[in-house]
């Protein structure tokens, strides 16, 4: 089954609240290996005008991965998840993601196309606060593996 083309420039809505947890983070950032005391310790975070620990730069990808799943379990689009490889990541942000923020992400497909007989597949995910607040855009890309 291939990618419905006519896709492109839908949006769904928004998902429900995430709450980003100082332990979240530090777990996140142990795991990444990523010793910057602003992930670890609140006062280290402080210090540097934070609210709170400070997540490492890829740590949206916990909430987007999540949230994506509304595009790749769309029947309609035809996505065969047996047959998807992420390919590529980006992100663009407003500000950084601190412990006590409470993030909703809002997917759009950007782009659908076939080459070499497999699908590409483009997201974009904006993650904000519950009251709006933008913090950071997320692209990913797709591949669907073609059959032969």
């Amino acid at each position: 089954m291939s990618l419905d083309p006519s896709f492109v420039g839908r949006t769904y809505p928004p998902t429900a609240p995430y709450q980003v947890g100082r332990e979240k983070i530090r777990e996140f950032a142990s795991a990444i290996g990523a010793t910057d005391p602003a992930h670890h310790d609140p006062e280290a975070a402080r210090a540097l005008g934070h609210g709170d620990v400070v997540a490492p730069p890829t740590f949206p990808v916990i909430v987007t991965m999540a949230a994506t799943r509304q595009i790749i379990e769309d029947p309609d689009l035809g996505v065969d998840y047996s047959r998807l490889v992420h390919g590529d990541q980006r992100f663009a942000y407003t500000r950084p993601v601190v412990a006590g923020d409470e993030l909703v992400c809002t997917n759009t497909i950007e782009d659908v196309s076939t080459r070499g007989g497999h699908g590409f597949l483009t997201t974009r995910t904006d993650v904000s606060t519950v009251a709006g607040e933008p913090v950071v855009a997320v692209w990913a890309r797709y591949v669907i593996r073609g059959e032969g």
